[in-house]
């Protein structure tokens, strides 16, 4: 009797325990949409805000850019008290936004205008820059999801790694470092190129060379980045497909 019973136990908790595994993993985040969830929020919707108050609604550029740091301010404040932790993209934001602040007072002189967007750049260059230095590259949220390539088993590697809890964790971290270094080099390289352009080459030149810059400085950050890139996405492979990561 007490056989039947168990065997009976036994057969409806099994489906139980399927039904929870499987409501569990249709739950579970899809990596590529977690990766690029926090680029939304921290940076695509600041510059929306930014545009569409400044564009659309007139204000000026003053007063988008005041506004439009509301949310990234928010995001820092709450990512400090909640979680303790500094949310690196929303301060970046934050911090360009003040430096946009800064700089609106700079007018009338069109050499200054094109040199006030070299600082702005060069704000995100030095930014980018520190974080590497300090062990905490803020690049890395926006590689993420296209290493991991929205798969749960790299995802989770790449966590292990990021967080030293893996054997090839101090070469990732190196080449994580390494790849915010490269992007921090590229735009601070832009910022010095269009700073001196602006007081030194015609203003005709460079109100078209200003964007060629700035794609050169893509192009360059996103070429050299493969430096990095590649031994990341070998170390997140091999971590994946590793025995201990089942």
């Amino acid at each position: 009797m007490s056989q039947t019973v168990s065997a009976a136990a036994v057969t409806v908790a099994a489906p139980a325990q399927a039904a929870t595994a499987g409501a569990a993993h249709a739950k579970a985040p899809n990596p590529l949409a977690s990766g690029l969830r926090p680029l939304a929020l921290d940076v695509a919707a600041p510059l929306a805000g930014y545009y569409l108050l400044h564009s659309a609604c007139g204000l000026s550029e003053f007063a988008a850019l005041a506004w439009s740091s509301a949310f990234p301010a928010a995001r820092t404040v709450v990512g400090l008290l909640r979680e303790r932790k500094l949310n690196l993209w929303a301060t970046l934001m934050l911090t360009v936004n003040l430096a946009g602040l800064a700089l609106t007072f700079v007018t009338g002189d069109a050499r200054l205008m094109i040199a006030k967007d070299g600082g702005l750049s060069g704000t995100v260059a030095l930014a980018i820059l520190v974080s590497a230095l300090i062990g905490r590259p803020v690049m890395s949220p926006m590689l993420m999801p296209f290493v991991t390539k929205g798969k749960r088993d790299r995802a989770a590697a790449w966590q292990r790694l990021a967080e030293g809890r893996a054997a090839a964790s101090r070469p990732f971290r190196r080449h994580e470092r390494l790849f915010s270094g490269i992007w921090g080099t590229a735009l601070l390289a832009e910022c010095v190129a269009r700073v001196v352009g602006a007081f030194t080459l015609p203003v005709s030149t460079m109100a078209w060379l200003s964007t060629v810059f700035l794609i050169g400085a893509i192009v360059a950050g996103s070429m050299l980045g493969r430096i990095a890139v590649e031994p990341m996405e070998k170390l997140v492979g091999a971590e994946a497909e590793a025995p201990t990561a089942a």
